[in-house]
């Protein structure tokens, strides 16, 4: 395997590229990059550089000598626009084609649209750069979306003195993922600072002057923000041969046709330590499965599944999230640490008759800590949970 090509050139590619030549891929390797830029960090992007405290160059994930020093064949500013199975390459938008012997697609997720004019979305530095360039006190922002992106950037606003307005379809933030008293708790943190957060309602369309409601409603905006969630960068597989199905289908080892892996937020595989499929969109699944992803390709002997337990965070006021795990589709969630009302707890989900996930808030890492472990080993739930629940007195649903 003398040449390998990894399209996209985030976090998932950037960790695939180092992890080749670490594992002693000694030939051509060549990186594409659909944005100009190089590979940069993107959670920052809804955190400190949107709030101005950070400057876009400190988002970059490694200095000029430390990519020199990977050799790589760098293609920025360039999408790939094609793959053919049957000879090996990938095909790009200036017209070239390049070889390969093995790849690895990690091109990522693009954010969902709304009907209408306009609006922001928050993917890239440019489209960061550009909302937190209108974030001035007195503006009037809509952010449509009160998932993690969209609610980290309200916060975000708030702090900046916008008047801020969070539009959300469910009955509470996150509901499909938290649960519902966990979305309660985030409700009241918005409301308390003066957020305009409206739950159950649907947008329709992005007008000039603000965003419409499917009851006729005009919500007046300087600037609106859409968050309604994302889609995998899989156009370019159309007619590849490759199965698609919200993301590039791979098995246990990230592995999508032979010598073919996917990695990151475009991938979605088969998790064995859930007994599922999934795609997960944040960073240190990225970075992790780029470099499992790497490795099974050049040890196809070797390989091993990919199975990890998920992480992830999110700052949203004073408030500091974390959670292991998955949480969506839980049966059951337990306050197991701490408080609810007095946001400092920690939040145990069952699946079934296992522990599947855990989430923190304002709780130091050693209190979430453990229950990685318990996920980790599948533990059962009672055996897990039981007793934590009656010292805690909280079992929410």
């Amino acid at each position: 395997m003398r040449r390998i090509v990894v399209v996209g050139a985030s976090a998932a590619g950037l960790a695939a590229a180092e992890t080749l030549r670490r594992e002693g891929h000694d030939g051509t390797l060549t990186l594409v990059g659909d944005e100009p830029l190089a590979p940069y960090d993107r959670p920052p992007l809804s955190k400190h550089l949107l709030a101005g405290e950070w400057e876009p160059e400190r988002l970059a994930l490694r200095t000029p000598d430390d990519l020199a020093g990977l050799d790589l064949d760098l293609r920025l500013g360039v999408a790939a626009t094609g793959l053919r199975l049957t000879d090996g390459t990938v095909r790009l938008a200036d017209g070239s084609t390049v070889p390969y012997d093995g790849l690895i697609v990690a091109t990522g997720v693009r954010p969902r649209r709304l009907p209408g004019q306009g609006g922001h979305v928050l993917r890239s530095l440019d489209d960061a750069v550009r909302l937190r360039d209108r974030l001035t006190p007195g503006r009037r922002l809509v952010v449509v979306g009160a998932g993690f992106l969209g609610a980290e950037a309200a916060a975000v606003a708030w702090r900046l003195g916008c008047e801020v307005t969070l539009l959300e379809p469910a009955p509470v933030p996150l509901a499909h993922a938290v649960g519902t008293e966990v979305g309660e708790m985030l409700t009241r943190a918005h409301l308390e600072r003066g957020v305009d957060l409206r739950c159950g309602v649907t947008v329709t369309e992005v007008t000039g002057s603000g965003v419409r409601l499917a009851d006729g409603e005009l919500v007046d905006a300087d600037e609106v923000l859409i968050a309604v969630g994302s889609q995998p960068n899989t156009d370019w597989l159309d007619d590849s041969g490759l199965t698609v199905g919200d993301g590039v289908v791979c098995d246990e080892y990230c592995e999508a046709a032979r010598n073919v892996y996917a990695a990151g937020d475009v991938a979605r595989w088969y998790n064995p330590l859930f007994g599922r499929s999934m795609r997960i969109e944040h960073r240190t699944n990225a970075a992790e499965q780029g470099m499992a992803a790497a490795r099974n390709l050049l040890s196809p002997d070797g390989r091993k599944p990919f199975a990890p337990v998920p992480y992830f965070w999110s700052d949203q006021y004073d408030m500091k999230i974390q959670a292991y795990g998955f949480l969506r589709g839980h049966d059951e969630v337990a306050i197991v640490d701490g408080d609810l009302t007095e946001r400092r707890f920690v939040a145990a989900y069952r699946t079934g008759d296992r522990v599947t996930g855990a989430l923190a808030v304002g709780m130091p890492p050693r209190a979430i800590r453990q229950w990685r472990q318990a996920i980790a080993s599948g533990m059962n739930w009672l055996e897990a949970v039981g007793g934590q629940v009656a010292g805690a007195g909280q079992a929410v649903n």
